[in-house]
């Protein structure tokens, strides 16, 4: 698929669009990631039946740098400005980290706007880190080493197994990353606050599926975290056994058919079913 784009006033989106005439499933990136992320899974849903669009968030992938505001509200008027665009929605937001934040917002401001919530490895409210935490977040923000040691963090986020293009995909990051711009939209969005998300919680109407990793180092307790957001949004919890942050990346074959029950109960796909695993 050739990289489309999105015009707004402070920027330019970019984001890929299988086309299919499906219900829409807007796909969307953790922080210091690109739309790639769902490599493994957006062309199999596509397949399905889906029209599936993956978008780059403003100031990573192939999205303009240099962004005024990075908080998730404005990811998630993003995500709102690209639906509406589309005149496709109302849409099925599969979201990962930061972006789920987004889309927490988004369902509770603009309800009609989306179908149905996928929310994997999410990061919806403000969570007090211990010191040991802050300091590595100062060493991944700050200095010429930040966009490796970015890059060292990214790794450590694959506990169980990597993906085959893991290296290759790996500098992808590193080499976007250090572009002009980049590494100041990852910061902005590491600093930004959850409090807009976490006080929306009890307002998504949508139907969602918390998605979590056993062993995402991001959280304490990847089981709690999501047992909270499930019980915020009236959802439901699949835990990935043995997955980090990324287990659509990491553990595609055991997600995709997680994913792929989840859109049949909220949105039937249009045309011809293909096998997916």
């Amino acid at each position: 698929m050739n990289t489309q784009y999105l015009q707004l006033t402070d920027g330019t989106l970019a984001y890929d669009d299988s086309g299919t005439a499906g219900p829409l499933v807007m796909m969307v990136p953790s922080l210091g990631d690109v739309r790639q992320e769902y490599r493994f899974v957006a062309p199999k849903l596509a397949a399905a039946g889906y029209r599936v669009v993956t978008l780059d968030m403003r100031g990573q992938g192939e999205s303009s740098a240099n962004w005024p505001d990075y908080s998730l509200a404005s990811i998630g008027r993003d995500m709102l400005a690209l639906i509406e665009h589309l005149n496709a929605g109302p849409a099925v937001l599969v979201t990962t980290s930061y972006s789920a934040s987004a889309a927490v917002w988004l369902a509770a401001e603009q309800p009609d706007a989306v179908r149905a919530l996928v929310l994997i490895g999410a990061f919806v409210r403000n969570v007090e880190a211990s010191l040991a935490v802050k300091l590595g977040v100062k060493l991944i923000t700050n200095g010429p080493w930040k966009v490796w040691a970015w890059d060292m963090f990214y790794k450590s986020l694959y506990p169980s197994q990597t993906p085959p293009d893991f290296a290759a995909y790996r500098q992808q990051l590193k080499t976007n990353l250090a572009q002009p711009g980049r590494y100041g939209a990852l910061k902005g969005m590491i600093e930004a606050s959850r409090e807009d998300s976490e006080q929306r919680l009890g307002r998504v109407q949508a139907p969602t599926l918390v998605m979590m990793g056993s062993k995402d180092p991001d959280f304490p307790s990847p089981q709690a975290e999501a047992d909270f957001i499930a019980k915020a949004t009236g959802g439901r919890v699949v835990l990935v056994d043995g997955a980090g942050h990324y287990p659509h990346a990491e553990m595609p074959a055991i997600t995709l058919p997680i994913l792929t029950n989840f859109l049949q109960e909220v949105a039937q796909p249009h045309g011809a079913q293909t096998r997916l695993n």
